[in-house]
């Protein structure tokens, strides 16, 4: 197990497809440790493999004790949106855009199907917090990062935001 490196806006990996994961196997598996040490050392809600230069269409999420969420830590292997009702306008941050948080519009309710840890299909059916946290982590696996929803305004004012803050390794 490692904590891996946190990939920043900017960094073209974030923009790529993730690829559709064929066998689960003891690199998967390493992966998802990873991905696992990683996000509680950001304390993050998510860590999707792109974030960490891994372009393979895989996720974790751990919504700690928030109350109406599945509790304990997940991994979504293969995730895709089933089904999506509603409208969300809340605020949004993610870890590879440290420090900064913005309102965009998400579906209120979701229904995701995937595949856990150890292949087995299942489908869970999430609203409000859980719902925008499933389709923010699905955007990294298609290279769509929240920022990409802002307004060409807000999207100005973020760029001109994140160039006096983007972290110093940038």
């Amino acid at each position: 197990m490692a904590v891996r490196k946190i990939l920043y806006y900017g960094d073209p990996l974030l923009r790529e497809q993730a690829r559709e994961i064929k066998e689960i196997n003891g690199r998967l598996q390493q992966l998802i440790e990873d991905l696992r040490e990683t996000m509680y050392a950001a304390k993050g809600l998510g860590l999707a493999a792109t974030q960490i230069g891994v372009l393979e269409k895989v996720f974790v999420t751990d919504f700690g004790e928030r109350e109406g969420l599945p509790r304990g830590f997940m991994v979504f292997i293969n995730p895709e949106i089933v089904e999506a009702e509603g409208e969300l306008y809340e605020e949004e941050g993610c870890l590879s855009i440290p420090g900064y948080s913005a309102r965009v519009k998400r579906a209120a309710r979701v229904l995701v199907r995937a595949l856990d840890r150890e292949g087995k299909p299942f489908e869970m059916e999430l609203s409000g917090l859980g719902a925008r946290a499933i389709q923010h982590e699905l955007d990294h696996l298609n290279g769509i990062l929240y920022v990409d929803y802002l307004s060409p305004l807000k999207r100005k004012l973020f760029l001109r935001w994140w160039k006096k803050h983007r972290p110093k390794n940038q």
